[in-house]
């Protein structure tokens, strides 16, 4: 059994590492390197910094707790969607990257102001600012839950003592040097995270006396190694069709549209750079979603072979085994892992959050009147605000204490990212200029109309449910709706 004293040690340890690395690449750091690394982040580390933002804490403990259970993503069919993001991964490298790159964006809502108006690039920011600060809370406060029930509880903290060393934390290591430092620090974060996971796989091979070229054949001895789900129709939240579709626009929306995502891209000293980060990045992570679920139906496997009660929440399942009946190593390496899943996704949201308020909101790179010493003191002061927010939404959260309420404030945020598809698909698929006053009412009434569709489906679609392909009927009323607002004459 672990002891308090050897977390701390650890941990402390890590975070050591982190401080350096953020000492190092934040010297004489200027606005530009926080925003985009001065366009010199080497691609190979971009790469895989990517890796850990994309699998956050979510994916690090709910993904394996899934495998086992009935419902949306069990057994294998998450690979459905993660195929479809493989072509949502293509149409980034090779549509969206370079049509930033060619306008010289240092946050992609600018092409938003470029190509529409003022009010295009305000509403764009604003739906990101909105879903990233819902999500990057939402991620972390999962996570939080889990080392205030396994580690920071035990010891004697509040539940609060733990959010606010976490996000303390990592305002101090990122305040600097902002993208410029999270390119190592995520690089670093990524490898500890798939470290803990490969060693916690290794230990229940053991256990299991099998070796890793057996864990296709465990899988399929206990019927966990379904990938395609083509049988029960569109109904089935798992079919293959809703996946595959859903992971494409999934990964157009929130990686190619989200300036958290492409800010690391845009880091990049060139477009080939970049296209090459996303090309590994993009075949790695399909590995490593492989991995993760080989890592859940494992974990089914050891607490079914040792008697070990599946917990009502899985996201518990991986915690459990690893602090509570593997090796305390396996539970270092875990807390590790934990940690890092937490902030390899929490660090990047916050630059991105800082990048695009002083950008998009404040237009501060393009302030005249102002120093650059003091736009530096806003930039540090917007950052330290975002840190703040992330905080008092966590402990909303956490006061509320409803899965259902939680829940549907976060998919709140998916239906944000329908209208930057609208209006991106609109933009570089369409000549005709919009009224740019009416924008705001097509922004709003999408993603309205959207949610009562939804609500409706199974009535008015014959037992259809949209799932994540929300996303595309949200993008699509934004398209007409900026085609219903447009004008004849052509753009230039």
């Amino acid at each position: 059994m672990l002891e308090p004293i050897h977390i701390l040690i650890v941990v402390a340890l890590y975070f050591g590492l982190l401080m350096i690395l953020s000492h190092w690449t934040g010297r004489s750091a200027t606005n530009a390197d926080f925003y985009i690394g001065s366009r010199k982040s080497p691609w190979l580390l971009v790469a895989i910094g990517m890796i850990g933002t994309t699998l956050s804490g979510v994916t690090f403990i709910s993904i394996p707790g899934v495998v086992g259970t009935e419902g949306p993503n069990m057994k294998f069919s998450y690979m459905q969607m993660v195929m479809g993001y493989m072509v949502g991964y293509a149409v980034i490298a090779f549509v969206l990257m370079p049509m930033y790159y060619r306008r010289n964006l240092t946050s992609i809502y600018e092409y938003l102001g470029q190509r529409f108006g003022n009010n295009a690039y305000l509403w764009g920011a604003f739906y990101f600012l909105l879903s990233r600060t819902i999500g990057a809370a939402f991620r972390l406060f999962l996570v939080a839950l889990v080392l205030d029930r396994f580690v920071t509880g035990p010891m004697g903290l509040e539940f609060w003592h733990t959010v606010a060393i976490t996000i303390l934390l990592i305002l101090t290591y990122t305040y600097r040097g902002g993208i410029k430092t999270i390119v190592w620090t995520d690089t670093l974060q990524t490898v500890s995270m798939l470290t803990a996971v490969v060693l916690t796989i290794g230990a229940i091979l053991h256990t299991l006396d099998a070796g890793w070229l057996d864990i296709p054949r465990l899988l399929r001895e206990y019927d966990l190694a379904q990938w395609f789900f083509f049988d029960n129709g569109w109904s089935d939240p798992n079919n293959f069709y809703k996946q595959f579709i859903s992971g494409a626009l999934i990964a157009i929306v929130m990686t190619g549209l989200d300036q958290d995502m492409m800010q690391k891209n845009l880091s990049c000293p060139n477009i080939g750079d970049a296209q090459k980060n996303m090309t590994l990045f993009a075949a790695v992570l399909f590995v490593v979603k492989m991995v993760f679920l080989s890592l859940g139906g494992l974990l089914y496997i050891y607490a079914w072979n040792n008697g070990i009660e599946i917990p009502n929440r899985t996201d518990e399942l991986y915690p459990l085994l690893a602090l509570k009946y593997l090796s305390p190593a396996i539970g270092l390496s875990f807390i590790i892992g934990l940690i890092a899943a937490a902030y390899s996704s929490a660090d990047s949201a916050l630059t991105a959050l800082t990048t695009s308020f002083c950008i998009d909101i404040l237009r501060l790179p393009s302030d005249v009147t102002k120093t650059e010493q003091q736009k530096t003191q806003i930039r540090k002061r917007v950052h330290a605000a975002f840190a703040s927010l992330l905080f008092a939404i966590i402990l909303l959260y956490y006061w509320i204490n409803d899965d259902a309420v939680i829940n549907s404030l976060f998919r709140v945020a998916g239906y944000t990212y329908g209208p930057l598809l609208g209006m991106f698909s609109f933009g570089m698929l369409m000549h005709n200029p919009v009224r740019d006053r009416w924008i705001p009412l097509v922004v709003i009434a999408a993603p309205v109309l959207s949610y009562l569709i939804d609500s409706y489906s199974e009535t008015l679609l014959g037992g259809f449910r949209f799932g994540f392909t929300i996303i595309a009927l949200n993008g699509l009323l934004t398209f007409i709706g900026l085609w219903l607002i447009s004008t004849s004459k052509i753009r230039p």
